[in-house]
């Protein structure tokens, strides 16, 4: 099993900047890939940007690229989303991911809250 923790979320004027942590515990040897997620009110969740512990590629979603910037601290088992120049759009509950390299399953965390005020 692998337990995800988010944190730093919270209220930031448009323009702003926050950055988002997630550590993992337990099995990390499982993991192959980490990433971020997230669900506006009434929308479905939504790929965000994704870290492969593997050859540390990056991904990003077309809404972020250029704004958002996903790494990883190695020692700690813990993946970060800077996020600059916040909009509106952006506010969501921002999920972290895990997925395991045997049969890709995804470990999830509980969420937490990014509210971008216009």
């Amino acid at each position: 099993q692998v337990q995800l923790v988010e944190s730093g979320g919270g209220l930031v004027q448009a323009g702003g900047s926050l950055r988002l942590s997630c550590a993992a515990s337990g099995r990390t040897d499982s993991i192959y890939n980490m990433g971020w997620y997230r669900q506006a009110p009434g929308k479905g969740r939504e790929f965000v940007a994704s870290f492969s512990w593997t050859g540390g590629t990056t991904t990003y979603a077309d809404s972020v690229k250029g704004r958002f910037t996903i790494s990883r601290d190695n020692a700690e088992n813990t993946v970060f989303l800077q996020m600059n120049s916040l909009k509106p759009e952006d506010t969501a509950i921002y999920y972290c991911n895990a997925r395991r390299w045997s049969d890709g399953y995804d470990y999830w965390g509980q969420g937490t809250q990014v509210t971008v005020s216009s």
